[in-house]
């Protein structure tokens, strides 16, 4: 029997590449070779499509420099709509076949690609991939209508306000007018349209305020504003589900951070020493099944397929939505491979079962 060929596309334009590059390495490392050909393709932080070594140690992050995808003087070309060969080009002009693909596994993290973007390019190619669609990647990338859509749905989110840089700019003091009303101290200060904690900050002080917006707008032209709220961070993880039934919700995992203001990028990425991932959480049967719910709404509220990850924050007043990421980081030691280990899919099957949504999906 013919194996199935996954294009695996990562790294793009977005300040995750690296992180992307990553969860690349993780799948390299754990599809199932038997049942999948991988042709790993990555695309530069200038946005070329280059042919790249399907070895997960080059992609991996290491305590040395980020894993960074480079053209080296060929490039790939797209099918055109009805054709499934993917093709190269090098510097002469010379153009060779990397064969038919049968699907896409897109692993890139923020703008660009996990926004609705390469979601879109795939549609109009009638290619089946791997994960969400345009409207859900749009809506779960934008925390602005991300939030919007869970309140419509009666999912309770983090108190926020939407700062634009234009407003910003120009009125600053109606901004922080808004930004009062959110009450004490302390402020999360985040881009609106960026993830992995990229550009975001903990306001302990106003004095720090204008600071901090102006490491998100290095991000972003629109902020997000969020009430810090006291209690346990807590995640789910979603799967999409089979046969036109409901989603699929793991187990929670609870996020512990020891020695760092908050989960930054350096907690996740570069400082394991300072952060706890405890799965299973410790939530009684009650919580867990509320929890479970409010995940599988979530996913539901924004027309999410395929997997996501959804962020909560546990309070003496129930649970609060901070996020839901639509295409989670995915290395085996991230916290969404982990929620579906503890119940009961491994690695390797996970990512099977993946693949195997979006050829469901496509059909």
């Amino acid at each position: 029997m013919a194996k199935t060929r996954v294009l695996l596309l990562f790294g793009g334009r977005s300040s995750e590449h690296s992180i992307s590059c990553a969860t690349a390495a993780g799948v390299m490392g754990a599809i199932d070779r038997n049942r999948f050909e991988l042709v790993p393709v990555g695309i530069t932080r200038g946005g070329t499509l280059v042919p790249v070594a399907d070895d997960a140690a080059k992609w991996a992050l290491t305590e040395g420099e980020l894993p960074t995808v480079e053209f080296a003087g060929t490039k790939c070309i797209w099918p055109e709509l009805g054709d499934k060969e993917l093709r190269t080009i090098d510097e002469t002009g010379k153009v060779d076949s990397l064969g038919e693909i049968d699907v896409v596994f897109p692993v890139l993290h923020g703008p660009y690609g996990e926004d609705g973007t390469i979601q879109g390019l795939l549609e109009l190619l009638d290619m089946p991939y791997v994960g969400n669609g345009v409207f859900a990647s749009a809506a779960g990338m934008d925390k602005e209508f991300t939030k919007a859509l869970f309140q419509a749905a009666g999912i309770p989110v983090t108190p926020h306000v939407v700062i634009r840089e234009r407003q910003w700019l120009n009125d600053p003091e109606h901004a922080l007018a808004d930004v009062k009303k959110l009450g004490a101290l302390p402020l999360f200060v985040k881009p609106a349209r960026a993830g992995s904690s990229v550009g975001v900050s903990k306001v302990s002080d106003m004095a720090e305020f204008a600071d901090a917006v102006a490491l998100a707008l290095d991000n972003d032209n629109k902020v997000v504003v969020e009430r810090g709220l006291v209690g346990r961070e807590v995640e789910c993880a979603v799967l999409g589900g089979r046969d036109g039934k409901r989603a699929r919700v793991s187990v929670a995992g609870e996020i512990i951070v020891t020695g760092r203001d908050f989960y930054d990028f350096e907690a996740k990425y570069r400082d394991e020493s300072s952060v706890e991932l405890v799965v299973p959480a410790d939530l009684t049967p009650a919580q867990l099944d509320e929890m479970q719910s409010i995940a599988r709404r979530a996913f539901e509220a924004i027309g999410g397929a395929g997997l996501a990850r959804v962020d909560f924050f546990l309070t003496k007043d129930g649970f609060f939505v901070n996020e839901i990421n639509t295409m989670p980081g995915f290395t085996p030691l991230s916290m969404f491979p982990m929620l579906w280990q503890a119940s009961g899919i491994a690695y390797a099957n996970l990512i099977s079962e993946l693949i195997d949504l979006a050829l469901e999906g496509h059909l």
